[in-house]
């Protein structure tokens, strides 16, 4: 199905490994032009680059730490540079973290925090100037964020955040028609051999509707969705890919 991507100007966060790849990679098969950042130099975003070019269109792998603020205006004078705007803002970047609340550090804290939800909100702020009216914004959660998971106190709250962040700014920017929504994730496989052990594995399948774990590309035809026009009425809202846990 065509969802009128062509020609969409996309910036994803995150973007040379797992679920923001699979996504980069689609937007630009669908025929919109991507920026896709990363924080470490090294063969996943050299083989991205390579794989984009191979693609064609107006693309580019961009080395940005969105934790640190230089960092975030740096790739947003990146996508002015070579997209001139934006039409969709994939907030992807994140990391998974556990530890029990007796041993959690503020400094562990804050690291998950920075990385998942306050990241989330200086990109978006960076790049709001940038965006065009009618354009999308899609936060990558997770469904831990309101399930909960034992020993991750920290990651379940910069995950349940996003979706405040998500609604409230939603309703700040809705005049512009800006759709602002949340895709979030269940035990994806997003790596070749990853995943959780076999034994776990078999478990969470044991409890989903469709009886198997999700993948990257599960998650990136969620996120191509709420960036469509197909999804013109939808804001605000999280979008769950989680099998039906």
């Amino acid at each position: 199905m065509d969802l009128g991507l062509a020609g969409k100007r996309v910036l994803i966060t995150g973007g040379t490994r797992g679920i923001g790849r699979e996504t980069a990679v689609s937007f630009a098969r669908s025929g919109a032009a991507v920026v896709a950042c990363h924080r470490s130099a090294g063969e996943a975003a050299e083989s991205l680059a390579r794989e984009l070019k191979a693609l064609g269109g107006d693309h580019r792998v961009v080395q940005a730490d969105v934790t640190d603020p230089d960092g975030v205006a740096a790739l947003a004078d990146a996508c002015r540079d070579v997209l001139g705007g934006l039409d969709v803002v994939v907030n992807n970047v994140g990391i998974d973290a556990r530890s029990p609340l007796e041993e959690l550090t503020a400094a562990e804290w804050s690291r998950v925090l920075e990385t998942n939800l306050t990241s989330c909100f200086t990109v978006t702020q960076a790049a709001l100037p940038l965006l065009a009216d009618g354009g999308s914004i899609v936060n990558v959660g997770a469904v831990a964020g309101f399930r909960g998971r034992p020993e991750s106190s920290h990651y379940g709250a910069s995950k349940t955040a996003l979706t405040g962040l998500t609604r409230s700014l939603a309703k700040e920017i809705g005049h512009r028609r800006i759709r602002v929504n949340v895709v979030a994730p269940g035990v994806i496989v997003t790596e070749p051999g990853g995943g959780p052990p076999p034994p776990v594995a078999d478990i969470i399948r044991g409890m989903t509707a469709l009886g198997e774990l999700g993948s990257n590309a599960d998650v990136a035809g969620a996120v191509l969705f709420l960036a469509s026009d197909m999804s013109r009425y939808v804001t605000g809202a999280t979008l769950n890919v989680d099998g039906g846990i």
